[in-house]
C-alpha cells in the first residue's frame, strides 16, 4: 500500500502512518525490532531499524526482494546475495521490453533473478511477449493460510470483491492493439449480473465517482468504500472472511493476452474457505477449477458457477480452503522462489530483506 494513501494534513506524505501500519502488523509476528521503512520523499527518514543497521543487513542478506519492482535499485541493495525482481502485475514490463523501452531493460538488468505472477507466459494460448534476455520464473502470492482459516465469521449474503474502479493510466500498445489497465472496462461487461441471478453482489471500491456508484446501484450492485476498512488488517480480513465468496474481474491486458495472472486477494478468499468466481486470464492452466474456484469468460459461465456454488456451499467452501493450502502455502511458495533464485539458506536462517 503506497505511503500516499496514509497522507493527511498532519502527515503530508503519509510516511509516519505507513510506518505505524508496518509496525502494528509485523509486531504480531515477533518482528517488532526487525524491520525498517525508508521514506524517500523529501528528506531521508528511517523508521524502525536505523540507517546504519539496515545497511549492515543489506550486506548480510541472503536475498533482497524488490516487490512489484516498486523500488528504484540502489548499489546497497545488491551488496549481499540475490537481488530478486518479483513482478506482481505482469504484461506491462514484457510489452515494454518487446517495444524496445531501454529504461525497462536497464531496470531489470540490475536484478539477479526475475519472477512473475503471469504463470501462463510462454504457453501456446498466451499472447504476452516472452522476454528473450531474462528468464521470468512463474510464482504466485504466498499466503499464511492459518491466518485466514482460523476465524469465526459466518458468511454474509453477498459475493464481494475489493478493487479500484477507474484507473485511466498505463494503457499499452502491442502490435497496434491497445490494452487497458483500468478494471472498470471489464466490470462494465457484466453490469447486468445482479439481474441475471437472485444472488446479491457487493463491490468494495476506491477510485470511483458518485456517478459511478449511482450507475452501479441502479443495476442492482451494492457499493461500499474500500478505504473505510482496507487500511486496517483486522477489518480487511473480516470483510473477506464474512463474505459468501468472491466474484471479480481482471484487467483487460491480463484477460485478452492470457497472462495467467491470479489475484493475491482472491487467494485470501480461498484461504478463508470462500469460493471464488473470477475472470479467466489463463490461470486455469495451472490452478484447479470447477469446485471452489471457477474461471469465466462469459455471463452464462458466471451464472452457472454461482448456481453451482449455492447448490452445495459447504463442499465448495471446503475445496476453496484446500486449493489455498495446496497451491498458495507461504512456506512452499517462498522456498521454491528462493531455490530458483539460487539462494542457499543454511540451517540457521540467514537474514532476508524485502524492499
Amino acid at each position: 500500500m503506497p505511503a500516499a494513501m496514509f497522507a493527511d494534513e498532519v502527515d503530508p506524505d503519509g510516511s509516519a502512518r505507513a510506518a505505524d501500519f508496518l509496525a502494528r502488523i509485523l509486531g504480531r509476528f515477533d518482528l517488532d525490532a526487525r524491520w525498517s521503512y525508508h521514506a524517500w520523499s523529501g528528506e531521508e527518514r528511517y523508521y524502525g531499524i536505523a540507517k546504519r543497521e539496515i545497511e549492515r543487513a543489506y550486506d548480510r542478506a541472503a536475498a533482497v526482494i524488490n516487490l512489484h519492482g516498486g523500488t528504484v535499485p540502489r548499489a546497497k541493495h545488491k551488496r549481499g546475495g540475490a537481488f530478486i525482481y518479483l513482478e506482481t502485475d505482469p504484461v506491462a514490463p514484457e510489452v515494454e521490453l518487446y517495444n524496445g523501452v531501454t529504461k525497462t531493460e536497464e531496470f531489470l538488468d540490475q536484478h539477479t533473478a526475475h519472477f512473475t505472477f503471469g504463470e501462463n507466459l510462454g504457453s501456446p494460448d498466451s499472447k504476452v511477449p516472452v522476454p528473450v534476455k531474462y528468464r521470468f520464473h512463474p510464482t504466485r502470492q504466498p499466503i499464511l493460510c492459518d491466518l485466514w482459516r482460523d476465524h469465526n465469521f459466518a458468511p454474509r449474503e453477498p459475493f464481494t470483491t475489493i478493487a479500484n474502479w477507474r484507473e485511466p493510466v498505463r494503457e499499452m500498445t502491442l502490435d497496434g492493439e491497445t490494452y487497458s489497465w483500468s478494471k472498470h472496462w471489464e466490470f462494465m461487461k457484466f453490469l447486468d449480473l445482479p439481474k441475471r441471478t437472485e444472488q446479491s453482489f457487493e463491490l468494495a471500491l476506491s477510485s470511483y465517482e458518485e456517478t459511478d456508484r449511482d450507475m452501479l446501484q441502479a443495476h442492482g450492485w451494492r457499493v461500499v468504500r474500500a478505504l473505510e476498512f482496507s487500511r486496517d488488517m483486522d477489518a480487511y480480513r473480516e470483510y473477506i472472511c464474512s463474505s459468501r465468496g468472491e466474484w471479480t474481474v481482471a484487467k483487460d491486458q491480463n484477460v485478452r493476452l492470457r497472462s495467467g495472472w491470479f489475484s493475491d486477494r482472491a487467494a485470501t478468499y480461498l484461504a478463508a474457505g470462500r469460493p471464488v468466481v473470477t475472470q479467466e486470464t489463463g490461470f486455469s492452466n495451472v490452478l484447479p477449477t470447477g469446485t471452489g474456484l471457477f474461471a469465466f469468460s462469459a455471463m452464462e459461465e458466471v451464472v452457472s458457477a454461482i448456481r453451482e456454488i449455492n447448490s452445495d456451499y459447504r463442499r465448495h467452501s471446503r475445496r476453496a480452503a484446500e486449493i489455498a493450502r495446496e497451491h498458495f502455502d507461504a512456506e512452499m511458495i517462498l522456498s521454491k522462489l528462493l531455490r530458483e533464485a539460487g539462494v542457499e539458506l543454511p540451517r540457521r536462517a540467514r537474514e532476508a530483506v524485502t524492499t
